[in-house]
C-alpha cells in the first residue's frame, strides 16, 4: 500500500514542478505581449496637448504665430495712444471754455499750446481763424474749415495702426486657407500612394488642414473686433475734441452778442 501512495505522492510533486517550470518559461512571453498591449493603450490615452497641435499645423503656424504677437504688441499700444488724457484732458477743456465764454481767445490759444494733447493742437490751428470783425459769427466758417484741415492731417497717422489690425485679420485668415488647402493635396497624394492603406498619414495631413484653418481664425477674429472697436474709439475722441472746440466758439459768439439777443426779446415777455 505504501509504494502505491509513494509513487502517486512522487509523480504529484513532478506535476507541480512541472507546471512551475512552464509557468517561468512562459512568464516572459505573456509579460512581454501585455507589455506593448499596455503602451499602446497609453499612447492612445494620452491628451493632446496645445503645443501638439501647433506643432502638428507645421510651417504654417510659424507666420500665423507672428501675427499673433503682432496683433497683441500692437493691441497694448493703440490702446494707450487712444487714451481721454492724451486727446481732451479735462483741465484743458474747462480752460478753453472758460476763456471763451469771456471772449479771451489768445488766452485759449496760449493755454492750448501749452499741452501736447489733440484738443491743445487743434485750438492752437483753428482758433486764430476767429474774425473779431465778424461779431455775428466770429468767422465760425473759417475755424470750421481749419478743424477740418487739422483732422484730416492728423487723424492719418492714427488710423494707419488702427488699419493694420485689418492687415493682420486678412493676412491671418490666407495663411490659414493656405495651410488648409496644402494639408488636403497632401492627405490626397497620400492616400494615392498607399491606396488608403495608411491612416496615420491620412490623419496627420487631415490634421495639417484643420489645425492651420482653426489657428488663423483664432487670431483673425479678435483681430478685426480691435480694429472696429479701436476705430470707433478714435472717431469717438475726435468727435468730441470737435465739440469743445465748437462749444467754446458758440460761448464767444453768445457773449459778444448778449446784449442783441437781449434786445430781441419780443415785447410783452417778462424776463426771469
Amino acid at each position: 500500500m505504501s509504494s502505491p501512495m509513494s509513487f502517486l505522492r512522487s509523480k504529484t510533486r513532478l506535476l507541480v514542478v512541472g507546471v512551475v517550470v512552464l509557468f517561468t518559461l512562459m512568464a516572459p512571453e505573456l509579460w512581454a505581449q501585455e507589455a506593448p498591449a499596455a503602451a499602446t493603450a497609453e499612447e492612445v490615452a494620452a491628451p493632446t496637448t496645445l503645443m501638439d497641435m501647433i506643432i502638428g499645423g507645421g510651417v504654417f503656424m510659424l507666420p500665423i504665430g507672428i501675427l499673433s504677437l503682432w496683433m497683441i504688441t500692437l493691441a497694448v499700444f493703440v490702446s494707450l495712444q487712444l487714451s481721454r488724457k492724451k486727446y481732451i484732458p479735462s483741465g484743458l477743456k474747462e480752460d478753453i471754455l472758460a476763456y471763451m465764454s469771456e471772449v479771451r481767445v489768445r488766452s485759449s490759444i496760449d493755454a492750448a499750446a501749452q499741452d501736447p494733447s489733440y484738443l491743445g493742437r487743434m485750438v492752437v490751428s483753428s482758433y486764430p481763424m476767429v474774425d473779431a470783425t465778424d461779431p455775428e459769427s466770429l468767422g465760425r466758417d473759417k475755424v470750421e474749415d481749419a478743424i477740418a484741415d487739422f483732422s484730416a492731417r492728423e487723424n492719418l497717422g492714427p488710423m494707419v495702426f488702427i488699419g493694420y489690425f485689418s492687415v493682420i485679420a486678412q493676412g491671418a485668415t490666407m495663411l490659414g486657407l493656405f495651410g488648409t488647402v496644402a494639408g488636403m493635396v497632401l492627405a490626397f497624394d497620400s492616400m494615392g500612394l498607399s491606396g488608403g492603406s495608411d491612416p496615420g498619414a491620412l490623419a496627420k495631413n487631415i490634421s495639417l488642414a484643420l489645425i492651420t484653418t482653426a489657428g488663423g481664425l483664432v487670431v483673425a477674429i479678435p483681430s478685426i473686433f480691435l480694429f472696429y472697436f479701436f476705430k470707433n474709439r478714435f472717431n469717438r475722441l475726435v468727435s468730441d475734441a470737435q465739440h469743445v472746440v465748437i462749444q467754446g466758439l458758440d460761448a464767444a459768439v453768445a457773449t459778444v452778442n448778449a446784449d442783441q439777443m437781449l434786445a430781441r426779446v419780443p415785447e410783452g415777455i417778462a424776463e426771469t
